[in-house]
C-alpha cells in the first residue's frame, strides 16, 4: 500500500502549475484594472479561490481511494503487460481521456444531483482566470468513477492521473475575455477561449454547449456544439444566479436546493427526477431544462 500511494505522491503537476496560475491571475487582474475593462471583482475572486480550497478539501480522500482501486483494477487488466508507458499508450490515453472528460463534463450538466456538485464552477457573473479555480466541490465525489475503465484497460494509474492533470492543466488557460479567437484551424479542433466562453454563458442559445476538455471536435461529433456569435455576447453565471458570495452557499446550495424540491414532489418518480434529470425540471411546470428552453426559443 505504500508502494502505490507514494506513486500518486508522484502527480506533481497542479502543485508545480498553481504558482504559475496565481502570478498569471494578477497579471490579468492588473491588466484589467489599467484597462478598466472590469474583468475582475475582489470579492467574486476571493470566492473563487474559496472554492480551490473546498475542492481541494473534498477530493483529498475520493482521489486516494480512486487511485488504489484503479491499482487494483490494473493488476486485474489482461493488457497490463502490453500498454506500459510507450509513447504511443501516452497519445491513446489522451484521446481515451478527452472523451471520458467530455461524458463526465456533459453529465455534471444533464444529471442534477451531478450538477449540484458542479454549479460552483458555473456560478460566478464574470470570467477570467480566476474563475478556473472556482472548481465544483461536490463533484469531486463522483468524478473518478468516470474513469474506472481506463486501468482495466492495461494504463497504470499514474499515467491516468497525470494525462488527467495535464487535461485541467490545459483548461485553465481557456477561461478568459483576453484573446478573442484562434486561427480557423485552431478553433475548428481544439476547445478555445472563445468555445469556453459560450461555456460559461446563460444565453438560451449556449447553455449546456461545449463541454469538451481539450477537443472541441466531441462536441461537434456529438451534437453540443454552439459557436460564440458576436451578435450575442455571453452572459455569465447561471440562469437564476446565486446572489451571494458566501462559500457555503456557493459550494452546497443546490443540494439543499434539491432536497426542498424532493419534498415537495408526491410521487417517488418525481422524487427520483429531481436527482436524475437536467437542471430545471419541476414536476408541476414550467420546465426549463436547456433543450427545452432552446426548442422554444430557436
Amino acid at each position: 500500500m505504500e508502494d502505490v500511494l507514494a506513486q500518486l505522491a508522484d502527480d506533481k503537476l497542479g502543485i508545480i502549475v498553481l504558482p504559475i496560475f496565481l502570478l498569471a491571475i494578477i497579471l490579468e487582474a492588473i491588466y484589467s484594472y489599467q484597462q478598466k475593462r472590469q474583468l475582475y471583482k475582489g470579492i467574486d475572486t476571493l470566492a473563487s479561490l474559496s472554492m480551490l480550497v473546498f475542492s481541494a478539501l473534498m477530493e483529498f480522500f475520493p482521489k486516494i481511494i480512486a487511485f488504489i482501486i484503479f491499482f487494483q483494477l490494473h493488476e486485474l487488466s489482461p493488457l497490463r503487460d502490453i500498454i506500459q508507458r510507450q509513447w504511443w499508450a501516452w497519445i491513446l490515453l489522451f484521446f481515451l481521456d478527452d472523451f471520458i472528460y467530455y461524458c463526465f463534463h456533459r453529465a455534471n450538466h444533464e444529471v442534477r444531483i451531478f450538477w449540484a456538485g458542479h454549479v460552483p464552477h458555473h456560478s460566478s457573473e464574470y470570467l477570467n482566470l480566476g474563475t478556473a479555480l472556482r472548481q465544483g466541490v461536490g463533484e469531486r465525489i463522483h468524478k473518478f468513477f468516470f474513469w474506472l475503465p481506463l486501468p482495466l484497460l492495461g494504463f497504470d494509474p499514474l499515467m491516468i492521473f497525470i494525462v488527467i492533470s495535464i487535461s485541467l492543466t490545459y483548461q485553465f488557460w481557456i477561461h478568459t475575455e483576453l484573446v478573442r479567437k484562434f486561427p480557423d484551424i485552431i478553433e475548428k479542433v481544439f476547445n478555445t477561449p472563445s468555445h469556453h466562453r459560450v461555456h460559461h454563458a446563460s444565453n438560451i442559445r449556449y447553455l449546456d454547449c461545449n463541454h469538451a476538455g481539450v477537443l472541441i471536435i466531441r462536441d461537434k461529433l456529438l451534437g453540443t456544439f454552439s459557436a460564440e456569435l458576436e451578435t450575442e455576447p455571453p452572459k455569465y453565471g447561471l440562469t437564476t444566479n446565486i446572489k451571494s458570495f458566501n462559500p457555503i452557499q456557493i459550494a452546497f446550495g443546490e443540494y439543499g436546493a434539491i432536497w426542498r424540491d424532493m419534498k415537495q414532489a408526491k410521487s417517488m418518480k418525481d422524487k427520483l427526477s429531481y436527482l436524475f434529470l437536467a437542471p430545471g425540471w419541476h414536476h408541476d411546470g414550467p420546465d426549463k431544462r436547456a433543450k427545452v428552453l432552446r426548442n422554444a426559443n430557436p
